[in-house]
């Protein structure tokens, strides 16, 4: 498909696990209207997203989120350029409604098809806060994702290092069940962390490692030992401090591997991506962290609302790959286990 059209105007769809979300986006990296559903209520009382539910709230939500946000942007079908949209990785059944949606409205009316990998989409809502310069490294921490991902150039993702095991969401969440936090517990054990101090001092796996991965899952098992040991004796331990001393382990790993690698390819920019860049904590120490150091480098985090799952973010992706000439058709299918390096065929 020719890539020499101006693309001025995208509207985006993402449906990948528990988020039903469309949203118009600019060029110049204007929200002009992200309209989220989010099904988190839903979902609560399982301790998890259960997909073949989180599937039937998309089919309930979709077709109003269209509606809503093309009507907050206040533009109508003839205005749009393009349609966009998260094709992987995912929830299969999620991110068939989504597509099916996404399709079905760029055939109609007669609109070119952008497909966006979900995790590009986290990185690229850096854009709504600052112009990006490349290269830089971008910390994605997300519940199912930690890595570390240099970009040379716009489009161009090279996992430098990556979690072994656990995400740092994944751990979140795990851990969250032990504590008697509601799911999404991330949040709660953030707020909760900055009530107590870290006096249980847990593992920081793989921190003087000379490489740049992750592990999660041993901290997550002496976390739970800790307090099933407790709970043998008839002991009642602190959870403020549960979650104080986890989020010390959780957040002393990312940002002592994620500067020292920025320290070691020499980018200006760091980008923090995915729903746990919304963590206080992480935010915090990462800033303190550059200071202290005094690291010529510009933290770039995008707002808390961007954080999350959202369309918006996918938008920004998509004006990435429509300069690249990475288009869809029809067959466009979805990738629940898509990484970074693939691309729709």
């Amino acid at each position: 498909m020719n890539n020499q059209r101006e693309y001025k105007l995208i509207l985006a769809v993402e449906s990948s696990c528990d988020e039903t979300s469309v949203a118009i986006v600019t060029d110049d990296f204007k929200i002009l209207s992200n309209v989220v559903a989010s099904q988190i209520k839903s979902h609560q009382r399982f301790g998890g997203v259960v997909p073949e539910v989180a599937s039937r709230h998309h089919v309930e939500q979709i077709l109003l989120c269209f509606e809503e946000a093309l009507a907050k942007a206040q533009v109508t079908v003839e205005d749009l350029d393009a349609v966009a949209v998260t094709y992987g990785p995912g929830l299969v059944g999620a991110l068939l409604i989504g597509i099916t949606a996404a399709k079905t409205f760029a055939w109609a009316h007669a609109l070119p098809l952008i497909p966006v990998n979900h995790m590009t989409g986290h990185i690229a809502a850096a854009n709504f806060v600052a112009e990006l310069h490349y290269p830089l490294l971008a910390l994605l921490v997300s519940g199912g994702h930690t890595e570390l991902v240099y970009m040379k150039e716009a489009g161009s993702y090279e996992i430098i290092g990556q979690t072994r095991d656990d995400a740092a969401g994944e751990a979140y969440d795990k851990i969250g069940r032990v504590l008697g936090v509601n799911y999404p517990s991330g949040k709660i054990i953030d707020e909760m962390a900055q009530q107590g101090q870290d006096t249980f001092h847990f593992p920081r796996a793989m921190l003087k490692e000379d490489n740049y991965d992750f592990s999660f899952s041993g901290l997550k098992s002496s976390f739970i030992n800790t307090v099933h040991n407790a709970e043998q004796r008839g002991e009642t331990l602190a959870a403020n401090d549960l979650a104080a001393s986890f989020q010390a382990s959780v957040v002393e790993v990312l940002v002592e591997k994620t500067l020292r690698c920025a320290e070691e390819l020499q980018v200006k920019q760091l980008v923090v991506a995915g729903g746990v860049a919304a963590n206080h904590g992480l935010r915090s120490a990462l800033k303190a962290a550059i200071a202290k150091r005094q690291l010529e480098i510009e933290l770039i985090v995008p707002p808390i609302a961007l954080c999350g799952d959202n369309a918006a973010m996918i938008g920004a992706s998509a004006f990435i790959e429509a300069r690249l000439g990475h288009f869809a058709h029809g067959e466009l299918n979805a990738k629940p286990s898509l990484s970074f390096p693939e691309r729709a065929e």
